[in-house]
């Protein structure tokens, strides 16, 4: 059938293949299209299965040209392909460089036609040991320290009624009715709130009335006039004056626990004293900050990896990565797709100028586990059933996942694909790091491994 292929790399991993079809594949195509239509059409004054070919040409003849040619093209991609080194990715089809005009074709010549497609990308994997590397220096300090405690104290705390008399602060909670009155004073009845809630001071609230409501009492009542701005933050009130009827109906406040013995005692009952709750916290932060130092030596690897390689990703590639992070990022934000379109309206955004901001990343991204993948494969490093099993139970226990559960993951065979390639994935940073020229880097604090690690 094939007479002639012709495959020429293009740039961003993309093949043009020209296939030119000999004319005898392209008569035999139709003739036997003309036997298959001849037993199956119906045609009037001919029995079903009697119609003569002659007379099916005549009437269906330009048609089944048309149906010949385009078999012709499918069968035959699909068997040059299959001898081609270069295969397009599973999810790109290949496209016709030019539009065909079949139906001025011929079945008297050989026929040509020339597609193109995205190809898995070569990897020139650049120099990937005895890289030199700063690590910093990370300093755990009694303060942060403090903050954990500072959180501790919060996550105990407790919500209560402030006595009887107070006043509204900063930070209290509140509940609120209110409306909007027109240029009368009359109340606006769909405007109408009862029982809304929110804390003082966080702006969480349609009319940031925050400042407003300081100094109130219980019961009390009160008109608020407000101007916005013509940039407001909600639409409805962009350059608009509002007066609002509010009433403070309950004020509550967060009661901290005292930082002592007994705090620490009603945290874990591994803690006597405020000490030992101390100590912990220390040894923790030290694992963590061990933990995202490994982190940032890796990603500092891994970008000086990047910048001595070459990988040219196919832009189809690049797209199905660009929609996926799309989709991941409406389900994090729990909404529709139509909300989120109309929320980067107003914020003078749109879906391809988002991916246009992301699209950097999602390359580093892509480029990245290419060249991990081709650094596994060339240093041959595996994960065995054991190293696996160790993966999926640690998973296991950090999720607290069940015996049953637990029992069902590790016969799993796709998940423990995922967990040997994330196995392999470790060693390998560990080959890199025992590998790598690691010298000490300036002393930072706590907080700046965490912003560098974004």
């Amino acid at each position: 059938m094939i007479k002639e292929k012709i495959i020429e790399p293009q740039e961003h991993s993309s093949v043009k293949l020209t296939i030119t079809v000999d004319k005898e594949a392209l008569k035999k195509e139709y003739d036997d299209l003309v036997k298959k239509y001849c037993k199956t059409v119906e045609v009037k004054g001919f029995r079903k299965g009697k119609v003569p070919p002659s007379i099916l040409i005549r009437k269906f003849g330009d048609t089944i040209k048309n149906e010949t040619f385009l078999n012709v093209m499918e069968k035959s991609l699909e068997m040059a392909i299959e001898d081609v080194d270069k295969k397009p990715l599973p999810l790109d089809i290949p496209h016709l460089e030019n539009d065909l005009n079949i139906e001025e074709g011929t079945l008297e010549k050989d026929f040509t036609f020339t597609v193109t497609y995205d190809t898995y990308p070569e990897i020139k994997l650049g120099k990937y040991t005895d890289i030199e590397i700063e690590e910093p220096v990370v300093n755990i300090k009694d303060e942060d320290v403090e903050r954990e405690l500072k959180a501790l104290q919060e996550q105990n705390s407790v919500i209560a009624d402030k006595r009887e008399g107070s006043t509204v602060e900063k930070d209290n909670i509140i509940t609120i009715s209110y409306v909007e009155l027109d240029n009368d004073g009359n109340e606006i009845e769909d405007t109408k709130r009862d029982d809304y809630v929110f804390t003082v001071g966080s702006g969480y609230n349609l009319y940031r009335i925050d400042d407003d409501v300081i100094g109130m009492k219980k019961g009390e009542e009160k008109i608020i006039e407000k101007d916005y701005p013509e940039d407001y933050d909600f639409e409805e009130l962009r350059g608009k004056k509002k007066r609002l009827k509010v009433k403070v109906n309950a004020i509550k406040e967060k009661q901290l626990p005292e930082i002592d013995d007994e705090l620490a005692q009603d945290i874990s009952d591994k803690y006597n004293t405020l000490k030992d709750l101390k100590d912990d916290i220390y040894n923790k932060l030290k694992e963590v900050t061990s933990f995202r130092v490994r982190i940032k030596n890796i990603d500092s690897l891994l970008d000086k990896i990047l910048n001595d390689s070459e990988t040219d990703l196919p832009q189809s590639m690049i797209n199905t990565a660009l929609d996926n992070y799309w989709s991941r990022f409406i389900s994090r934000l729990n909404t529709t797709e139509k909300l989120v379109l109309r929320a980067l309206e107003i914020d003078g955004k749109s879906k391809q100028s988002l991916y246009e901001e992301w699209r950097p990343s999602v390359e580093k991204d892509l480029k990245i586990e290419f060249l991990i993948e081709e650094m596994i494969k060339k240093e041959k490093i595996d994960a065995d059933d054991s190293e696996i099993d160790e993966k999926i139970k640690e998973y296991a226990e950090i999720n607290n996942i069940r015996e049953e559960e637990l029992a069902n993951a590790l016969s799993n065979e796709s998940l423990r694909e995922h967990f040997k390639k994330e196995t392999q994935k470790q060693k390998l940073f560990d080959f890199l790091l025992e590998n790598a020229r690691i010298k000490k880097g300036e002393e930072i604090n706590l907080l700046d491994i965490d912003k560098e690690n974004g």
